[in-house]
């Protein structure tokens, strides 16, 4: 049930507390994080200084231990549904989960005397439903295959911990190795986002999956389902050729972790062999994948720009479209009808655009050839009524790169610029995000009691202007499962044992 409280005056068309909104006072926790005696969650957390301030914000080890923590917000996004003002929301360190949402006059006796943070805008933490951990400088096909996974490795929690700073609590990772990693974000040796991911990208050889400059012996050797790679269902991306190793190539990413599946179905482009508009599985493949990961509860994500790629993804039973360059209106009419997700990934073209210079000649060209035809493509599934959820296709670990780990928010304003209301791309970026994972879905991305307590604030009002998720210092708190991470005292770096 969704929380609500009586207001006076008006904004964004909702009514407004007539109560103003006033510093914290000294029942108020400003300044060092909860903990938990619970086996769970018996950290120290030190925070390291920020530019906000000059001292470290550090946690209370004797009496200021608490198992709760009680959150006051000017105004409460609940992920789906309107703002909420003068809302108090309850956490338990212990469980990781909410324990109350309502309004601040309301607040139940057992939490009238635990610590409160007060902020201005609170929501759920953002998704990033596309994206990829692979752990190289830039996003390069041969390095995914020629770099030492531990080299990937280190840079990956480089970028886990970028992400989450940025105020993205949950990823939905569609190739890359961020499978593997997930345990140790899970047990809290490493910091990040939550980590719900495909295992490897599965794609044809030759199509967009491929590393084509390298010889195919030695791709093989990484990259392969079968014959004489040494460890199959390990790589970023993977090839899989024919029914019955498309069959086994799920099993395999299920093998290793995964938690949904990814399908290539059209050219790319960053690949250097193929097109985008055309199709790259055969109809039985296609149905074989998709077919094999479902028998297992595994959601679908299907790489399509082209509009045959698209249709056939649909009308094989895919969950989500990743790209959809080339959706028209038949497209449209025939995903909203199905119930599918869009997920435009807009970010990454938009950063290409202004990087042309970067890119290799047969990628700028694709990126150039393909933009325009996107966002009318993006437009187009808003219009029909397409469900929208919101990923970036992030992946490169250079910090100055415009598609770095961290910089994941400035989707939000892309899915405005599409038609999306600021409301509507707040949902598409939380709830909806969360419910690609269909029957595995967590209870991530919504302000709800006994849902976990993964939230983010800002000072600004976000409905006024979405380019505040652009800069991760426009997130001043971060909580991730309860635990305060970010505050504007400083930033937690690692989860440090007692």
């Amino acid at each position: 049930m969704e929380p609500s409280c009586s207001c006076q005056h008006q904004e964004h068309g909702l009514e407004k507390p007539a109560r103003q909104w006033s510093p914290a006072s000294d029942d108020t926790i400003d300044s060092w994080t909860a903990v938990s005696s619970s086996p769970r969650t018996q950290f120290r957390l030190p925070l390291v200084a920020t530019p906000q301030s000059n001292s470290a914000c550090q946690t209370n080890d004797g009496d200021g231990k608490t198992s709760s923590v009680c959150i006051f917000a000017h105004c409460l996004i609940p992920g789906r549904g309107e703002p909420i003002y003068n809302a108090a929301v309850g956490i338990s360190v212990d469980t990781g989960s909410i324990t109350f949402v309502g309004p601040q006059s309301g607040l139940p006796r057992p939490l009238a005397s635990v610590p409160r943070v007060p902020v201005r805008y609170l929501m759920p933490g953002l998704w990033d439903c596309h994206s990829h951990f692979i752990g190289t400088i830039n996003v390069d096909f041969p390095d995914m295959v020629l770099t030492h996974p531990a080299t990937l490795g280190a840079a990956i929690t480089r970028g886990l911990h970028q992400t989450l700073m940025a105020g993205i609590t949950s990823v939905r990772d569609v190739g890359s190795y961020a499978t593997e990693v997930a345990p140790l974000v899970e047990r809290g040796i490493i910091l990040g986002p939550s980590i719900f991911g495909a295992g490897g990208a599965i794609g044809i050889t030759g199509g967009s999956c491929d590393a084509c400059t390298l010889p195919s012996d030695y791709v093989y050797s990484r990259q392969g389902t079968s014959g004489n790679n040494p460890w199959p269902g390990v790589s970023a991306l993977v090839l899989a050729d024919g029914v019955d190793e498309c069959r086994t190539a799920v099993r395999q990413q299920i093998r290793r972790g995964a938690r949904c599946i990814k399908v290539v179905a059209t050219g790319g482009v960053l690949s250097t062999q193929d097109d985008p508009k055309y199709r790259q599985y055969s109809d039985a493949e296609l149905a074989a994948l998709i077919d094999e990961a479902t028998l297992q509860g595994r959601s679908v994500a299907v790489h399509a720009h082209g509009k045959d790629g698209i249709m056939a993804a649909v009308k094989a039973g895919a969950h989500t479209i990743e790209h959809g360059s080339y959706i028209d209106d038949e497209a449209a009419e025939l995903m909203a009808e199905k119930g599918v997700t869009l997920v435009a990934t807009r970010h990454v073209i938009e950063a290409g655009l202004k990087n042309l210079d970067k890119l290799n000649p047969p990628t700028a060209k694709k990126m150039v050839n393909i933009a325009e035809s996107h966002l009318k493509a993006y437009q187009t599934a808003v219009r029909k009524g397409v469900k929208i959820a919101l990923g970036t296709d992030i992946a490169a670990s250079d910090p100055a790169s415009e598609t770095a780990h961290g910089k994941n928010g400035h989707e939000v304003a892309y899915a405005v610029k599409a038609g999306l209301t600021p409301l509507q791309a707040i949902e598409a970026g939380t709830i909806n995000s969360a419910e690609t994972l269909g029957a595995l879905a967590p209870r991530k991305g919504l302000i709800q009691k006994g849902w976990d307590a993964d939230l983010i604030a800002l000072e600004e009002d976000p409905l006024d202007n979405v380019d505040l998720f652009g800069s991760p210092e426009n997130i001043k708190y971060v909580w991730k499962g309860g635990l305060l991470v970010k505050s504007p005292q400083g930033q937690l770096l690692w989860p440090t044992p007692p």
